[in-house]
Formats: C-alpha cells, sequence, structure tokens
C-alpha cells in the first residue's frame, strides 16, 4: 500500500516468478525435482533418441505405400511395406466373404458409418437427448447390425457368418459381449447379494465358475458342446456360438466390478430410501445401482477392454478375427514375409479402439463426478 493524498492505493499484485508456474515449473518438479527422476528423465531421453528416428525412417520416411504387388517392397527393403496393408485392406476389415463378394462390402461399411455417427454425438457434450441415442445404441443397433451384415430381409444377401473375419469379426464378438454381458453382469451381482440363499448360491457358483475357466476353454465348449444342449436340428454356426461363450465369461466378471461398486454403497442409502417407504426394485433401481454404476467405471471398462483384446482367441476354433486374418494374409504366397506390417496395423486398430474406451469412461467419470481422483 502507499498513501497518496490521504488515500490509500493498492498497488497491483505482482506476478509469480516464472519458474514456480506454466511448463517450466512442470518439467522441473516433475522431470528434475531428484537426481533419481533426472537419471530416469536422461534415460528416456537417450532411449527415444535412439530408437524412435529409426522407427520413423523405417515406418513413414522410407516406407512404401505406391503399387499393388511386393515388388515395389522387394526393391526398396529398407522401409515398411504399407503397400501389403493398402492391397489386403477389406480382407483385413472384413473378412472373406465380403473380400470374395466385393459389390457387398457396402453393407459392413454401412454398419460401421451408422456406429459411428451414433457412438460420436454420445462424446459430444452438448449433444441433446443422449438417453435416446444410447438406447439407440443398445437395443436397435444390434437389430440394424444383423439385417444388414448377416442378410437374409428385404432382399440382401444372406452372408455365411462363418466366412466373417478382421475387424468386422472382432468388432461384432466385442460388442455383443459388452452389451448382453452388462445387465447380465448386473443382475448377477446382485443376487450374489441376495438375501435369498437359493439365488445367492446360484450366482455365485456362476461367477466363479466362469472366472475359474479359461476363456479358450470356453470357447472350446462354446464350439463343440454347446449344440448338445439343444435339440436335434437345432444349429447354431461358430460366431453365435463364440458370441454365446464370451458373453457368459464376460458377464462374470461384470458382476464382480459391480458388486465393488454395490459395496461401496453406505447402508445409509438403503436405510434412508426404505424411511421413504420404497420397496427392494425401487430402492435398487432408483438409488442403489446409479451410485454403484458410477463408482464402477473404471473396473467394468476395464473389463471391456480386456474382453475386445481377448477376442483374438476365437482363432482357435477356427475364425479368422482381426489378428489372425493379418496373420494368415502376411504368410500368404503373395506376401509371405511382410509379418512385421501386418501384426503393425492389427496392432493399431487393437490400440486405438482400446485407448478410445479408455478416454470416454474417463470424461463420463469426470462428468459423473464420483469424487474421486480421476487424474
Amino acid at each position: 500500500m502507499s498513501l497518496n493524498s490521504n488515500k490509500f492505493e493498492r498497488i497491483p499484485d505482482r506476478l509469480p516468478p516464472i519458474n514456480s508456474i506454466g511448463w517450466v515449473a512442470w518439467v522441473k518438479q516433475n522431470l528434475f525435482g531428484s537426481v533419481s527422476n533426472t537419471l530416469i528423465t536422461l534415460l528416456f531421453f537417450y532411449l527415444i533418441f535412439l530408437y524412435i528416428p529409426p522407427f520413423l525412417d523405417w515406418a513413414v520416411f522410407n516406407a512404401n505405400i505406391s503399387g499393388t504387388d511386393r515388388s515395389v517392397c522387394d526393391d526398396n527393403k529398407s522401409g515398411a511395406c504399407w503397400t501389403f496393408v493398402k492391397v489386403r485392406i477389406e480382407q483385413l476389415l472384413f473378412g472373406l466373404y465380403f473380400t470374395l463378394n466385393p459389390d457387398q462390402t457396402w453393407r459392413p461399411i454401412l454398419a460401421f458409418i451408422v456406429f459411428a455417427c451414433l457412438l460420436i454425438p454420445l462424446v459430444i457434450e452438448r449433444t441433446p437427448h443422449k438417453k435416446w441415442l444410447l438406447l439407440t445404441l443398445i437395443i436397435l443397433y444390434p437389430v440394424f447390425f444383423v439385417s444388414v451384415v448377416g442378410g437374409g430381409v428385404f432382399g440382401i444377401p444372406e452372408s455365411d457368418a462363418s466366412q466373417w473375419g478382421g475387424l468386422l469379426l472382432t468388432f461384432a464378438l466385442a460388442f455383443v459381449g459388452i452389451v448382453l454381458a452388462l445387465p447380465l453382469g448386473i443382475l448377477l451381482a446382485l443376487g450374489r447379494r441376495s438375501k435369498m440363499p437359493i439365488v445367492r448360491s446360484f450366482s455365485i457358483i456362476y461367477i466363479e465358475f466362469w472366472r475359474g475357466t479359461p476363456l479358450i476353454t470356453i470357447l472350446f465348449m462354446a464350439s463343440v458342446m454347446l449344440p448338445l444342449f439343444f435339440p436335434s436340428g437345432v444349429e447354431f454356426d461358430k460366431v453365435v456360438r463364440a458370441m454365446i461363450g464370451i458373453t457368459l465369461f464376460q458377464s462374470a466378471y461384470t458382476a464382480e466390478a459391480v458388486r465393488g461398486g454395490l459395496q461401496a454403497i453406505d447402508k445409509g442409502q438403503t436405510e434412508a430410501s426404505m424411511a421413504l417407504g420404497m420397496g427392494y426394485w425401487q430402492q435398487t433401481i432408483f438409488i442403489i445401482l446409479p451410485q454403484a454404476l458410477r463408482i464402477s467405471i473404471p473396473s467394468i471398462v476395464n473389463t471391456f477392454i480386456a474382453l475386445f483384446k481377448d477376442t483374438s482367441l476365437v482363432s482357435i476354433i477356427g475364425l479368422l478375427d482381426l489378428l489372425k486374418i493379418a496373420q494368415n494374409s502376411s504368410r500368404s504366397l503373395d506376401w509371405n514375409g511382410y509379418d512385421i506390417e501386418a501384426y503393425m496395423f492389427a496392432g493399431l486398430v487393437f490400440w486405438m479402439f482400446c485407448f478410445g474406451m479408455s478416454m470416454y469412461s474417463q470424461k463420463l467419470e469426470r462428468k459423473l463426478d464420483t469424487d474421486r481422483n480421476t487424474e
């Protein structure tokens, strides 16, 4: 403060030192805050300098993308052969049926476009009527997907599901597993906490059985033994069998994730709802479950990400998922020897989907404000 004409005038506050705010302070605190941090940071930058430039030279600057056969790549082996991905892209994305019937590729393309049109607005903050969009995605989109991709209705030729492959098959298995396992897992979680002995015992046995059995074994059981439980003449193709096995397996893990959220709810919530005269299902649907699901978001999404990656195991029952069809394509007579490019493409696609689910779950956590550290 300074005295001027018998009045006090406020002197503007000084700005904090430049090394205590902004990116300079962040770098100083997080990267060079101690001797160990400094050594790790220097080692990290050394590894980046050692490996990133050669990788960029191989993957970007010297990469081959032109041409329609391997001759271009054989002439320039210093770079990646993305020509392989360009030539086999339809097979990698859609599988054998739509590769053998190129006039039908519009069907899976339309299915993916509709899925994106329904999903992207859910991510945008100001999109109105999100609940209706979500219900459309969960309930109506599977019907649309089966009608368009599977065919057999509205004059659309029926496709052989056993010839689906690539990203189309991976997406179908993961989407069905997630959509069906979530409500089944919620019911199992509620059943495990039920006061009725039969319901609780059945839920515990179901969850522990499926959680204790490897997914590979379940896929074998679904492929070989599932038809034995149905009357003669009732048959399911391998894709449907795999979907059933994956759904049953995933529901057990989802149930445990939801149960963790249910246990975190204070008993006072139940007592307060009972004081208001609510019955069991009213308490569960309107009071308990919304809070439990908010708490369980990280665990539930974690199981969904694991499910999306585990779909690659269906190759053991003869289905050509994204990873398997990439492997087979790179070992064909035309493209033998370009396994790295095939695996990198498949890995990038898996990473994009898993990273997208992770980012959306974090955004959902922040929006719902679960009073936890979401950093």
